[in-house]
C-alpha cells in the first residue's frame, strides 16, 4: 500500500491501547476509519479526540465473540464506507495461569476473540478487498506466536493460529494484489497483562518490566511502515528479536530455561505425595499399615 491517504481502515481493538494509538496515526495520515471494540465509551472518547482531523470516522460497538454481531459489523462498515482498503485485525486478550485450571468456555473466549473473529472479519472483507486497487491486511499476532513460554498456552496457541493464518493468506492472495503482514512485538505497554484473566485469583498477572516493552507508539509507526512497504512479518523490541533467534539457534536453551524457573516436576511429585498421604488419612490407613501390606 504506497499511500494511506484517502483509504478506508477496518480497525478492531480502537478504544485503547495500540488500537487507539494506530488510529491516531491512521488519521494523522488522512486515512478514513472504521472503528470497532467492545469498549464504547472508549470508542467515543477516540472519535471526539480525532473529529478534527478532517477524516470520515465510523465506530462500532461489537463484542467478537458474537459472531452475528460481528457479521453485523461488517455489513455494516461495508455499507457506510463503500469498500475497505485496510483491514487491521488488533483486537486481543489473554489469559495466564496453568493450562488445566482452564475452564472450556475460557478457552472459548480466548481463542474466539484472538483467532475466529479474525478469520471470520478477513473472510467477510476479502471480497471487497479484492477489489480496491491497493489492498492490505494486518495481523497483530505478537512474538508469542513465535515462542512459548509458560502458563500463556490459550494465548500462544491463538498466536501461532494467527500467524499461520497470516502467512497463508500472503502466499493465496499475494500474486491477487493483496499485501499481508504478521506484526509481531514484544511485550508492550498496554492494559493487556492488566485485563488478563487470572487462573489464580490469589495472585496477580505478572506485568513485564517497562524496559522490556515498546510503547504503542512504536508499535503503530512500525505497522504503518511496514504496511507501505508490504513487509512479510516484522518483530519489535529487542525482546522479541532475542527469543526468535534463541528458539532459531538454540530451541533447547528454552526448554532449559523453563524447566529451570518452574521446577515443575518437583512440585507434581510434590502434590502427588500429598494428596496420597490425605487419601490414606480419610481412609483411616497409616503409613505402618501400608508398609506391613506391602512386606505381606
Amino acid at each position: 500500500m504506497k499511500t494511506l491517504k484517502n483509504q478506508t481502515a477496518f480497525l478492531t481493538g480502537a478504544a485503547s491501547g495500540i488500537g487507539r494509538t494506530l488510529a491516531r496515526a491512521l488519521a494523522e495520515q488522512g486515512c478514513h476509519l472504521c472503528l470497532v471494540d467492545v469498549n464504547e465509551s472508549g470508542l467515543k472518547s477516540l472519535a471526539d479526540e480525532l473529529s478534527d482531523t478532517g477524516v470520515t470516522i465510523w465506530t462500532r460497538n461489537c463484542d467478537l465473540t458474537d459472531r452475528d454481531a460481528v457479521n453485523a459489523t461488517v455489513v455494516d462498515a461495508l455499507a457506510v464506507s463503500g469498500g475497505i482498503d485496510l483491514l487491521i485485525n488488533n483486537a486481543g486478550v489473554a489469559y495466564y495461569g496453568p493450562t488445566d485450571l482452564m475452564t472450556q468456555q475460557q478457552w472459548d473466549w480466548l481463542m474466539t476473540v484472538n483467532l475466529l473473529a479474525p478469520i471470520q472479519i478477513t473472510q467477510q472483507l476479502l471480497p471487497s478487498l479484492l477489489l480496491r486497487p491497493d489492498p492490505h491486511i494486518v495481523n497483530m499476532c505478537s512474538i508469542s506466536g513465535l515462542v512459548a513460554g509458560g502458563r500463556f498456552a490459550a494465548y500462544h496457541t491463538s498466536k501461532f493460529g494467527l500467524i499461520g493464518f497470516t502467512e497463508s493468506l500472503r502466499a493465496e492472495y499475494g500474486r491477487r494484489g493483496v499485501g499481508v503482514t504478521a506484526i509481531c512485538p514484544g511485550p508492550v505497554l498496554t492494559n493487556l497483562y492488566a485485563a488478563a484473566v487470572g487462573g489464580r485469583p490469589d495472585k496477580a498477572v505478572p506485568t513485564p518490566p517497562r524496559w522490556m516493552c515498546a510503547t504503542p507508539e512504536k508499535v503503530a509507526a512500525v505497522t504503518l511502515k511496514a504496511i507501505r512497504r508490504n513487509r512479510r512479518q516484522v518483530l519489535i523490541t529487542p525482546t522479541a528479536h532475542f527469543l526468535f533467534q534463541l528458539k532459531r539457534f538454540a530451541p533447547w536453551l528454552i526448554d532449559f530455561m523453563n524447566g529451570f524457573s518452574r521446577n515443575g516436576k518437583k512440585k507434581r511429585l510434590a502434590a502427588i505425595a500429598t494428596q496420597a498421604v490425605e487419601l490414606m488419612s480419610e481412609s483411616g490407613v497409616t503409613h505402618t499399615d501400608a508398609g506391613k501390606s506391602r512386606a505381606a
